[in-house]
């Protein structure tokens, strides 16, 4: 055996592989490009956050995964979304059929959507949706369901689960509501949880518990989590690595340390300083007060065609050529952004 093969043997399989991803919407005669050729994997056990401004394509990103697209929004057959789950071959996602992607979906990938109380259904008790899971994917009858719902209640730490099994969203509290979303996605243990936004509408004591709540679920069953946030502090707490993305393209990925300690995109250098802490560092560098920054401009519209660099017309260090070619991929497969230039941080 030679040491690349032991190598590649000792290397896990990705749970996830994103590649050459890309998402179209036809609306009347205009073909609108709204994801363009995403990248990425997520590691067994491992926490890959996705992070940007609002429209930048990041739930987008996540409803192409799961295939919960309207039926105007097609992505390009040459893209692969490849699943592992580490004991079946691996599945291009793309590629299945619609039965065969339900089998999937709350079962060995699930995800937890930003507004519980939208994706709840109000007529069901929280008990039977998450019970209604159990039966379908895992074969149980009701009491055996049942068991297992009031067990992933409790696991979420819902006080009274005995009680709370029995209520309606509406009875329930936000921070309540979001842990009804984590059991109903956890309880069929999937090896891939995508995680969109899921403590936007929390406060920062109950956004705290949650964060920490799907930490620990996370290091019990070892499942891949893909999450998408626009809270920066977040990443750093909770995320190995994160994958900045603007105006529906990866813009810059690497580990979370490296990539805070050395942003090389403009726009992730621009996201970092819009929070008070990267402010006040960069007040201490230069030796002179530094007010709150912000990004100048505005994302492009959905509509508008692209031609070079996306982020040339709200860029400090845009040049003529990054208006007319698109960058190209900068740096090591360990910390890469898609710029023209190599810029100090």
């Amino acid at each position: 055996m030679t040491p690349d093969t032991a190598a590649a043997m000792l290397t896990p399989t990705p749970t996830l592989r994103v590649r050459r991803l890309n998402t179209t919407l036809v609306q009347k005669n205009a073909r609108l490009n709204l994801i363009r050729s995403i990248d990425f994997e997520v590691m067994p056990g491992e926490t890959l956050a996705l992070v940007g401004e609002s429209g930048s394509g990041k739930s987008l990103t996540a409803l192409s995964i799961m295939r919960l697209l309207a039926r105007n929004a097609h992505w390009d057959c040459q893209g692969e979304v490849v699943f592992q789950n580490g004991t079946e071959p691996a599945q291009n996602l793309l590629n299945l059929s619609e039965h065969n992607m339900r089998k999937l979906r709350g079962h060995q990938v699930a995800m937890i959507f930003q507004e519980p109380m939208t994706c709840l259904n109000p007529v069901m008790t929280v008990g039977q949706q998450i019970a209604e899971s159990v039966r379908l994917h895992l074969g149980l009858d009701p009491t055996a369901a049942k068991a297992c719902a009031l067990r992933a209640l409790e696991q979420v730490e819902i006080p009274a689960a005995h009680q709370r099994f029995h209520e309606y969203p509406h009875q329930l509290s936000g921070g309540m509501r979001q842990r009804v979303m984590i059991a109903m996605s956890m309880v069929c243990e999937p090896r891939l949880l995508i995680a969109d936004e899921p403590t936007t509408a929390l406060d920062v004591t109950i956004q705290a518990q949650i964060l920490n709540l799907m930490g620990r679920l996370q290091k019990d069953t070892g499942m891949a989590m893909l999450f998408i946030t626009h809270n920066l502090g977040v990443v750093a707490h909770h995320a190995a690595r994160v994958a900045v993305m603007y105006a529906g393209q990866i813009v810059e990925h690497g580990k979370v340390g490296d990539v805070f300690a050395k942003p090389q995109h403009p726009y992730t250098q621009g996201l970092l300083a819009c929070l008070p802490g990267r402010a006040r560092q960069l007040a201490k560098q230069s030796g002179q007060t530094v007010a709150l920054q912000d990004i100048p401009g505005q994302a492009p519209s959905m509509n508008q065609t692209l031609q070079g660099c996306s982020f040339a017309p709200r860029c400090s260090e845009c040049q003529t050529s990054c208006k007319e070619i698109p960058p190209a991929w900068r740096g090591s497969s360990e910390h890469k952004a898609l710029c023209h230039f190599e810029l100090a941080a």
